[in-house]
């Protein structure tokens, strides 16, 4: 056999090995986050729940959904560990980050619109009385171009549903 032949089958070859290395790499932190899971831990699981640890045994963890709520759960089933922050944020709506309102985004544009009167070539617009150009026609122009369009639409014979432009 040519070494060009076998050089399509050692490339999947090598595809392949990569892709199990990788997946076995993701199962392995998987289940060593579900062992180091503890009691009090926030964690959602695989369907979305959100609920806390309340004991961890081999195979099955105890979760505390809400008050008098609890559901035994496979290891398995507990798709993410939270933070504290990031669970209380989701579950009980509490904020810890607010440390300063400088990163935060305004509800509305009226802070990015507000102008000191001052100062900037806005003011200066608004102090002088004089008419700006926006390149817009005079109404006599306007009228004058209408009354053009009018008379060309006269001259013109009237279509009706037989007729048609080629000749």
């Amino acid at each position: 056999m040519n070494a060009y032949t076998l050089l399509p089958f050692i490339v999947l070859i090598a595809a392949m090995f990569l892709m199990t290395r990788s997946a076995k790499k993701k199962q392995q932190q998987a289940a060593q986050m579900r062992n180091e899971m503890q009691p009090g831990s926030g964690v959602r699981t695989i369907g979305g729940m959100y609920a806390t640890v309340k004991e961890v045994n081999e195979d099955t963890v105890l979760l505390d959904a809400g008050p008098g709520v609890e559901l035994l759960f496979a290891k398995n089933a507990i798709g993410a560990i939270l933070s504290d922050d990031e669970y209380n944020r989701i579950v009980h709506g509490i904020e810890h980050d607010l440390k300063s309102d400088a990163g935060l985004v305004p509800d509305d544009a009226s802070s990015l619109t507000e102008t000191d009167e001052t100062d900037g070539p806005a003011a200066a617009a608004a102090a002088s009385d004089d008419k700006i150009d926006l390149g817009k026609k005079d109404a006599a122009e306007d009228a004058d171009a209408a009354g053009a369009a009018e008379a060309k639409a006269q001259d013109e014979p009237k279509k009706t549903d037989g007729d048609s432009d080629a000749k």
